[in-house]
């Protein structure tokens, strides 16, 4: 247990960042995901845009790497090609 009372309000704060990391981290999975499972040319580009775009936010925030992000929008991008 935090002995400080600085101590007790960063225990406070790293909760609150790390249920926010989290649900973010969730949401991308489920975008990126969705975009892969996609058969339909159109809609499967909609979501590649929708995918991409986050997973830039998530990277410019440093919650996931700039590398990781890229890989990913490839990925997506290669399956939409294929369509």
């Amino acid at each position: 247990m935090p002995q400080h009372k600085s101590a007790v309000k960063r225990v406070r704060q790293n909760e609150k960042r790390r249920q926010r990391n989290q649900g973010q981290l969730s949401k991308m999975k489920t975008l990126v995901t969705k975009a892969l499972e996609t058969t339909d040319k159109e809609e499967a580009e909609e979501a590649f845009k929708e995918a991409s775009s986050y997973l830039d936010k998530m990277a410019a925030k440093d919650l996931v790497h700039e590398n990781f992000a890229a890989r990913r929008k490839s990925k997506i991008a290669k399956h939409v090609n294929n369509l």
